[in-house]
């Protein structure tokens, strides 16, 4: 079989057959528009004026969540804002999405076609193949969701041993602990979970003192539970600057924890007051150095665990699944494209709960729908902008600040008003198409949207 000749649009990446179909679409599609230098969209050159008043301009916040266009570039550094804007396949850092897309396209030929070609990977028994919405409840329930009963009590006592082993282990004065990850939060699956301990203690005096010591306390940890009872259970991973990784055969070896301990300074105390968290915030905010900022944000963790935390047993079904669609849907990373990051387990939580609260938060409701509304929402992703405002007020500084930042995808942790949960993945474009794909496959195909999700239908 003879290979069909692509001719590529510089300015998008899409592939046509021939040239005329490539000049019609660009007389269609790209004639007379140029691109914004603050966002990256192409806008008509005769509106560039009025796109960069209205689209940039100041903008107050109003209500619980933000959805809209304003940006306004920042003006101070943030760990992870040049994250989005590094190559999937060089890794060269660029100052904007578009400018980097652009090279990919034109140094990488990373056009439309290799990219949906990269991106999708869906596995031979994929959820998508169901029929029915009854079949996909019965899955999520039968194989996802975490078995209840005897084991699950069994499986609590195991964990809650090991993390007195690990608090007993650890070198330091330990004076308190703050636990998350899926386990913590009701979101893991059956066969796997995640568990995050950090450990606070008095014998750091300050974060300074944390990053000097911290490396030896881990070592020492590491050989202590080496030497344990528990060590024939404890199999050790690669440890990172902040963290000892390894994971736990939790009861009878019938599923695996994935544990990460993380020493840290206790910046904000048990019992926080608002202007020490404002003052932590201002920290954040201002800190241009990745570790200063990863020991500073450990005292949040307990913040986000409760507003997932506390979301109903319907919605930590979604997010089981979307995570789920998340692992069996996409290609694996290449030597090509090794440098490509997908979103994180916890940006594509919170689009789930806001998915549940854009319907209006119902009890009980489809997973098909809701799963339909979280694959139309991700296809739009370059529109996502949302905000919380449970932990933080929406006139507070720093929040406006950030969410002038520009940067889309747009989900601001409701417990850190510096972080972008999105800016941490340069594939968003790779989301978007396996989400297309995803909608097409029998199980999405043609579903209309039901009541409360008929909000879906313009999008």
């Amino acid at each position: 079989m003879l290979a069909v000749k692509l001719y590529s649009c510089e300015r998008c990446g899409s592939d046509f057959a021939s040239p005329s179909a490539l000049k019609y679409h660009f007389q269609a599609r790209h004639l007379g528009k140029v691109y914004c230098d603050k966002c990256g969209r192409e806008v008509s050159r005769n509106s560039l004026k009025h796109h960069e008043k209205e689209d940039h301009g100041e903008m107050n916040a109003k209500g619980r969540h933000v959805w809209g266009n304003n940006a306004q570039k920042r003006e101070t550094f943030h760990v992870s804002s040049e994250m989005c804007v590094t190559c999937r396949i060089c890794h060269r850092s660029f100052g904007t999405i578009h400018s980097r897309e652009q090279h990919e396209k034109r140094d990488h030929r990373f056009t439309a076609s290799k990219r949906a070609q990269m991106s999708t990977g869906f596995s031979p028994e994929s959820i998508l193949e169901f029929r029915s919405a009854k079949q996909l409840q019965e899955f999520v329930v039968t194989k996802l969701r975490h078995r209840p009963g005897l084991l699950r009590i069994s499986c609590m006592a195991e964990t809650d041993a090991v993390i007195d082993l690990i608090k007993e282990c650890f070198p330091l004065p330990v004076t308190r602990i703050i636990k998350g990850g899926s386990y913590i939060k009701g979101t893991d699956a059956q066969d796997w979970s995640d568990i995050d301990i950090v450990l606070f203690s008095e014998a750091f005096a300050s974060v300074e003192d944390c990053r000097k010591t911290r490396t030896q306390a881990l070592e020492d940890l590491e050989k202590r539970l080496k030497k344990s009872s528990w060590a024939s259970r404890i199999l050790m991973e690669k440890n990172t600057p902040f963290s000892l990784g390894f994971r736990f055969y939790c009861y009878e070896n019938l599923h695996i924890h994935a544990l990460n301990i993380i020493p840290s300074y206790d910046a904000l105390g048990p019992v926080p007051s608002e202007g020490s968290k404002r003052n932590l915030y201002r920290k954040l905010y201002i800190c241009c150095d990745s570790t200063e900022l990863q020991l500073y944000s450990m005292g949040l963790l307990q913040y986000q665990v409760e507003f997932v935390k506390s979301c109903t047993a319907g919605v930590k079904d979604l997010i089981r699944l979307v995570k789920h669609w998340r692992r069996t849907s996409f290609a694996e990373s290449t030597d090509e494209n090794k440098y490509r990051r997908l979103p994180s387990s916890y940006a594509l939580e919170l689009i789930s709960i806001y998915i549940w609260q854009l319907a209006g938060k119902p009890i009980f409701f489809s997973l098909l729908q809701g799963f339909r509304a979280v694959l139309k929402l991700l296809i739009r992703y370059s529109d996502i902008c949302i905000i919380w405002y449970e932990q933080y007020s929406p006139y507070f500084e720093i929040v406006k600040k950030v969410n002038h930042s520009g940067r889309r995808p747009f989900v601001l942790d409701p417990a850190n008003p510096t972080f972008n949960v999105c800016e941490s993945s340069n594939a968003w474009d790779e989301v978007a198409e396996v989400a297309k794909q995803s909608l097409l496959k029998p199980l999405l195909n043609g579903a209309p949207a039901k009541e409360p999700w008929l909000f879906t239908d313009s999008w």
